[in-house]
């Protein structure tokens, strides 16, 4: 099954912690059907607020809101076009409104959008939000952080990880602050059955791993991944508010997802034209031979027939020959890093001990969890372990974990400040 129905998807955004209100917003728009799939495709975004808390929640709920209407009303001119129209009134609505109020001048927000169309992934960016693909094993950084640490990288031909002495928090592009913006836009990436994709805001990425973000969201179903990701974040401190969104696409195989057209447009109408004008022309010539009536209608017919075929053929050329060079036209596309994130024996052997303090913890305080449920996911994960299957076991001890933070969660008082149980690998 390909197509609009051919994805599996979650979101989730928490306030995180350390902060009172959440200035985050995410929005999903799915087509409805096969038509919209092939014309609007399906739109993801994040955005995250930037400014005093009232402020920067209304730059990320303007521009989660305007830029998939605003795409969707530009997209007959192109996906890359529309996107960049989208994000540009955005800015420009966001950036008035600023300028409305005193109390609202300098707001802004990061944005990061996913569209998903039958040619592939579109990525809209501005900011440090990120997006995110994984695929066979790797997670792919699709999006480039506009900020002051990544630019400087980028100059000095350095790993962003490696730079020090850099404030990380100093965004140098986002939706608001100026009337105008540069807008990265990139794509087709070609889609593949058991690609996911993430969206997610710098509350998920400035605390969890790239490995372990991978890991996590190939290995658990999106709404298991989004949940078990953000309490992560939250057990690392929860310094910021947290959104992610994770796309499957396909549920099982490794080829290519496949962009099936209607039959009608699969059957090549050209050459049957001319197949049957070749038939009509050789009946014509026997009626003639043998003096018979019709061969002068038939004659007419099949070239009637050949005219459509030959017709047909050039139209298919022509075609051909534009979708060539629209692809011709497109930029290499770009991955601004990529590391493994296979599940292998260190991240489970960390993920095992990240278990066993939290069960200590659940059980010195006494907390209200599910214990048939985790001792369920235990025995699992231990079968796992048993036949040397680290994918499962990684995967039952995710689940195990996350009935003890579910427990966390309920007894949680924001006011205490958690030392992280799962370190950074």
């Amino acid at each position: 099954m390909t197509g609009f129905d051919n994805i599996e998807h979650a979101s989730l955004t928490d306030v995180g912690v350390r902060r009172s209100h959440n200035q985050d917003h995410h929005g999903v728009v799915l087509a409805r059907d096969e038509k919209q799939w092939r014309g609007k495709g399906h739109f993801f975004v994040v955005a995250d607020g930037m400014g005093a808390h009232a402020v920067c929640e209304l730059a990320s709920e303007l521009a989660v809101g305007i830029i998939p209407h605003t795409f969707a009303k530009h997209v007959q001119q192109g996906p890359a076009s529309a996107l960049r129209k989208a994000f540009s009134e955005a800015n420009a609505s966001i950036h008035a409104r600023g300028q409305q109020n005193r109390e609202f001048e300098g707001m802004g927000t990061t944005t990061t959008a996913l569209l998903l169309r039958p040619e592939g992934a579109w990525i809209g960016h501005v900011g440090d939000s990120r997006a995110y693909r994984i695929r066979d094993g790797q997670i792919e950084q699709l999006s480039f952080d506009h900020s002051l640490v990544w630019e400087y990288a980028r100059r000095h031909n350095l790993d962003p990880e490696g730079v020090e002495g850099i404030p990380s928090n100093v965004i140098i592009r986002s939706l608001g602050p100026e009337p105008l913006v540069q807008v990265d836009v990139e794509g087709p990436h070609p889609l593949k059955n058991g690609d996911v994709f993430v969206l997610c805001s710098d509350g998920l990425s400035g605390q969890v791993t790239d490995h372990e973000l991978g890991a996590i969201a190939s290995m658990l179903p999106p709404h298991e991944a989004c949940r078990l990701l953000v309490d992560l974040a939250n057990l690392r401190g929860g310094p910021d508010n947290i959104t992610v969104q994770i796309i499957r696409i396909g549920n099982s195989g490794k080829g290519p997802l496949e962009n099936k057209r209607p039959r009608y447009q699969s059957f090549p109408w050209s050459l049957g034209a001319l197949f049957l004008g070749a038939i009509c022309a050789g009946g014509a010539a026997i009626l003639t031979y043998t003096e018979h009536s019709g061969g002068v209608l038939l004659f007419l017919l099949a070239a009637l027939l050949i005219g459509v075929g030959l017709i047909g053929l050039i139209l298919d050329y022509l075609k051909e020959r534009e979708r060539s060079v629209g692809e011709d036209d497109h930029p290499p596309l770009r991955v601004y890093r990529k590391v493994s994130c296979r599940v292998e024996k260190p991240l489970l052997d960390r993920l095992i001990k990240a278990a066993q303090s939290l069960k200590v913890r659940a059980v010195d305080k006494h907390w209200d969890a599910d214990w048939g449920s985790y001792e369920h996911h235990q025995q699992l994960a231990d079968k796992h372990l048993h036949e040397k299957d680290v994918s499962g076991a990684f995967t039952e001890y995710c689940r195990a974990t996350r009935v003890l933070l579910e427990a966390l969660h309920r007894q949680r008082n924001k006011e205490e400040v958690f030392q992280p149980v799962w370190d950074k690998g």
